[in-house]
């Protein structure tokens, strides 16, 4: 029976797909034409809007590499370490020093700089658009259902198949690297506002009510910092994406780290691929520990006694010597 069903398997030219001819079925839903003729008629017709896009884009990442590449190597390197102390801790800040003084003796400091505000440009672009689809879709379920599935398509998508659109209505460059992981790194900062919103707790809507307080105030009062640990869960997700469709994006252009892994792989030259893997990991332990504080919420300790903590020795050497001195004087 499956064989009269398929009985019409027609063999097309040498090396392409077998079609079937079944009666009243086409061969082949063409739906790669569809796309095609559809971004034919927005270059036509929207070309406008892709060159706005290509000039906001290009500038914000232009402006944020120009800043970055300001600074000396060095004081740049001590401005990250001061966050991370600031925010982590001292040994942290010890870690970030000698990690971008790795960079800097393996010649990566520039290709560093340029992959880091290529994440930071396409995170800012990320974030302005998700965290406000993802509370618009927390208070809205007709909303969330129509949101989900495109959320879903997004992160099952191959992250290869981002750089074709970004190619086709941009060309190459750092432009379309920095739009296709813009677009690859925001489901996480949708789905994890929304979720962070959503998971609030009625008792604190109710108390909130109570007050008298608006739907408007409702929400940026008590709904909002409720769900900061959420919202800031999505924004070290996005950046985590962004990181590492970077590396990706380097096929069509964009520069940066991924460029030295992309020669590496080229060149069959195992040495300097694992030179750029270094830089990666190097940049994404930076940027994920300083994200993840912001979402733990701010230290206790000031700053003045995390600059003193190097120096002075630890609690339980402390408490040891205070023993000691007791049992001395007994």
């Amino acid at each position: 029976m499956i064989g009269a069903a398929f009985s019409g398997l027609a063999p097309g030219p040498a090396g392409s797909i077998p079609r079937l001819g079944l009666a009243g079925i086409p061969g082949r839903i063409p739906v790669g034409d569809w796309i095609e003729r559809g971004v034919d008629w927005l270059l036509a017709h929207a070309g406008w809007l892709f060159d706005g896009i290509l000039w906001g884009v290009g500038g914000l990442v232009a402006w944020i590499e120009a800043a970055l590449l300001f600074p000396p190597a060095w004081v740049m390197a001590l401005l990250l370490a001061g966050l991370g102390l600031w925010r982590v801790g001292w040994r942290f800040s010890w870690f970030v020093l000698a990690a971008l003084a790795l960079l800097v003796g393996l010649d990566l400091w520039y290709a560093t700089m340029v992959t880091l505000a290529l994440v930071l440009s396409a995170t800012l672009v990320a974030l302005a658009i998700g965290i406000p689809v993802g509370m618009w879709a927390a208070r809205s379920d007709p909303v969330w259902n129509v949101v989900r599935p495109i959320l879903d398509f997004m992160q099952t998508m191959p992250a290869f198949v981002y750089l074709i659109p970004a190619v086709m209505f941009f060309s190459t460059g750092k432009v379309p690297g920095a739009i296709a992981t813009m677009i690859f790194a925001m489901p996480p900062a949708v789905r994890l506002t929304n979720l962070g919103i959503r998971q609030v707790s009625r008792e604190m809507i109710e108390a909130g009510l109570a007050f008298g307080c608006t739907p408007r105030q409702l929400l940026y009062k008590v709904q909002i910092p409720a769900a900061m640990p959420s919202i800031m869960a999505g924004v070290n997700q996005t950046i985590m994406l962004a990181l590492s469709m970077v590396v990706i994006a380097s096929m069509i252009g964009s520069g940066g780290l991924g460029d030295v892994v992309l020669r590496g792989i080229q060149r069959l030259d195992v040495g300097l691929g694992f030179e750029g893997g270094i830089g990666v990991v190097v940049l994404a332990i930076i940027l994920d520990r300083i994200t993840q504080s912001f979402g733990e919420g701010r230290r206790q300790e000031s700053l003045w006694a995390r600059l003193r903590a190097p120096f002075l020795p630890s609690r339980g050497a402390a408490d040891n010597g205070a023993a000691q001195r007791t049992e001395g004087r007994r």
